[in-house]
């Protein structure tokens, strides 16, 4: 996983926004690192699998920025768009991208219908299940392009409850990477990967 020091002006950053718009509780401030910026820079688990050859990635429901701040400073080459309705949420991204200066990093406020343009992966992080989020995803992918979605434990259930919205919607599931919060107690994640065909 990436160097946790470039990250000390980012923590330091994103505390200051979470104590005025209140991003993420108090209690996981202390967490900060092993569950939200050490998960979201689990895609790094797909990149080294996957042909690195991607321009463009959309995190749908960004929230406060996980996974696509911390994506979006460790692959400066990726043009990184993060939507969120909620205008607090963009604003505190805004002005993390302007305090760190993160050139590749596009805050959208708007609904994630409302987009009209194609992207070559989509993350998605804590939004709606598998079954819901997948029918907003596939319309915005470009073909051969990748669906991430970050997931608990019950990954497998998701899958097995959105079979018929995946085939539909033309992804295939490619694989499930699994991988653990440096946390004490034991904190499993899942990696959903599916491809548009």
């Amino acid at each position: 996983m990436s160097n946790k020091n470039l990250f000390d002006d980012y923590i330091k950053v994103f505390l200051k926004q979470n104590s005025i718009l209140n991003l993420i509780s108090k209690n996981d401030e202390k967490f900060l690192w092993e569950k939200h910026i050490f998960d979201s820079l689990a895609i790094e688990k797909f990149f080294d699998k996957y042909d690195n050859n991607f321009k463009t990635l959309l995190d749908i429901g960004t929230g406060g920025g996980f996974p696509s701040v911390p994506i979006a400073i460790v692959y400066p080459d990726l043009e990184v768009f993060a939507l969120d309705s909620i205008r607090k949420k963009i604003t505190a991204i805004e002005n993390m991208k302007s305090e760190l200066k993160i050139s590749n990093l596009h805050p959208i406020c708007d609904r994630v219908e409302n987009l009209n343009d194609k992207f070559d992966i989509i993350t998605s992080r804590a939004v709606a299940n598998l079954k819901i989020i997948s029918g907003y995803a596939a319309p915005l992918l470009n073909k051969g392009g990748y669906f991430i979605a970050y997931k608990s434990k019950r990954a497998e259930d998701e899958i097995e409850d959105a079979r018929a919205v995946l085939k539909k919607q033309k992804l295939e599931l490619v694989n499930i990477l699994e991988y653990q919060l440096p946390l004490e107690e034991v904190y499993i994640r899942n990696l959903i990967v599916l491809k548009k065909f």
